[in-house]
């Protein structure tokens, strides 16, 4: 018993050299293992945390700022050419200056803009903004003479109200060091008792003895329409359409004629009368146009106002001569009667919400939801369409009188188009380009000389 417990104790001892090694060899390895992967992260914490940091916010932030561009650089069509945004809510109008060169727009947000179109390519347009009365909601906009001078239709609980604002002149006139700042120059309340207003256009009173001041219309939800005086806001006449509710209604460029589209299928004409010293002497009822069987949706005039241009729920374009001695009981005369070319899903043709000529009378740029179409005005065939012109219903579209730069090009023979939406979430419209050189039987020849890009 005695000789074992040496062997015993020898056995323990040997043991615990052993775990001792095993273990002693174990934490080595482990912490050889440690310190070969330490030494790199711990003088990459040591070094470079906020580097790292940095690198991983700067490339997540061109990751994000690359979507976000890529997401507006988004073109809706090939002609479109540039977005221009900004806009807090609905645009609910828009209108360009005589020379073309600056775009005025109406905004839900209580705000009215004018863009500075020196180059459609702009990254950014030189913006000006006025904001309306507390409590009132643009609704319509339209250039007073010059682009220095703005007609504002507002929204308000108590009727709409119309709003002249033109620069204040500073007191020295050598001293311009500060943009001049819009004034009210005159306002007009319940134009239309307490009635919304549908339209508000606006044009240069150039026909026979007129003296070549703007004149404003004003077109109410209900059944009046209302002529006004742009720079002296002075009401030059009032007509009743006596068709239940208005649509809409337009001016004749020359400043001659007025028509409205109502509840019916007739369209109702007015002649804009000027007195010898050029002032309007009355407005009256001279024609009528018949031949829609249903309500017209929309019109406009044509450049030359000797044509009227009306779409209707009963699908069809017609194209009307209105240059006639009505005074001898002559009838305006139906040139043309196109189908609405497009259709929905059964085949049956959808409406038109808006017309839009160009100002060489070639195409017509009609609308309907988001979809924005461009058709022959000899043929009434499509030359192009865009599906999804905005990512909202379009609320606006107009052509710019005079050709603007696109870079630093200007092309010969071109129009412009602009649409605008009434989405709160984007609230920006787009620039469209249409390129052309001539109407071969209906046939459309886009040219794209200068490489239109999309910003």
């Amino acid at each position: 018993m005695e000789s074992a417990l040496p062997i015993v104790l020898l056995s323990l001892f040997l043991g615990a050299v052993v775990a001792v090694l095993l273990f002693n060899n174990y934490f080595r390895k482990r912490r050889s293992e440690v310190v070969s992967i330490s030494p790199p992260q711990l003088i990459a914490n040591h070094k470079t945390p906020k580097s790292s940091h940095h690198l991983s916010k700067k490339s997540h932030s061109k990751s994000s700022h690359h979507a976000s561009d890529k997401d507006q650089n988004k073109k809706h069509h090939p002609l479109d050419v540039n977005t221009v945004k900004g806009h807090g809510d609905t645009v609910s109008g828009l209108c360009f200056s005589s020379d073309g060169k600056t775009l005025a727009t109406a905004c839900a947000d209580g705000v009215v803009r004018t863009f500075k179109l020196d180059d459609a390519t702009s990254k950014s347009f030189k913006l000006f903004r006025i904001n309306v009365p507390a409590g009132a909601q643009p609704a319509g906009v339209s250039f007073a003479d010059d682009s220095s001078s703005l007609v504002v239709a507002c929204h308000a609980l108590s009727g709409c109200s119309l709003f002249m604002y033109g620069d204040e002149k500073p007191a020295n006139a050598g001293q311009q060091s500060k943009l001049p700042v819009p004034e009210i120059k005159w306002e007009q309340h319940k134009i239309h008792d307490s009635k919304d207003l549908l339209t508000l256009v606006g044009t240069t009173a150039t026909y026979g003895s007129a003296d070549g001041s703007a004149i404003v219309l004003s077109c109410s939800e209900g059944t009046d329409i209302k002529l006004w005086h742009a720079k002296t806001g002075k009401n030059l006449g009032n007509v009743d359409t006596n068709q239940l509710k208005n649509n809409m209604a337009a001016i004749s460029p020359n400043g001659r004629f007025i028509a409205a589209a109502a509840f019916t299928a007739d369209v109702k004409v007015w002649e804009i009368i000027y007195s010898k010293d050029g002032s309007v002497k009355e407005v009256s009822r001279v024609m009528q146009l018949k031949g829609h069987k249903s309500a017209v949706t929309w019109l406009t005039f044509a450049p030359n106002s000797e044509q009227i241009i009306t779409a209707s729920k009963d699908g069809t374009i017609r194209i009307w001569n209105i240059n006639v001695r009505y005074h001898l009981d002559e009838d305006p005369k139906t040139l043309k009667v196109f189908p609405i070319p497009l259709l929905d899903a059964t085949g049956s043709p959808l409406t038109y919400d808006r017309l839009s000529i160009s100002p060489d009378g070639k195409v017509l740029a009609v609308t309907h939801a988001t979809t924005l179409q461009w058709l022959s005005f000899d043929s009434g065939k499509i030359l192009d369409t865009a599906d999804k012109a905005h990512d909202g219903d379009i609320t606006a579209i107009a052509w710019t009188p005079r050709p603007i730069l696109v870079g630093k090009f200007l092309p010969p023979n071109f129009h412009r188009c602009f649409t605008s939406i009434p989405s709160s979430l984007s609230g920006f419209f787009i620039i469209y380009f249409l390129f052309h050189h001539n109407l071969v039987n209906g046939t459309w020849n886009i040219l794209n000389p200068c490489h239109l890009i999309d910003v």
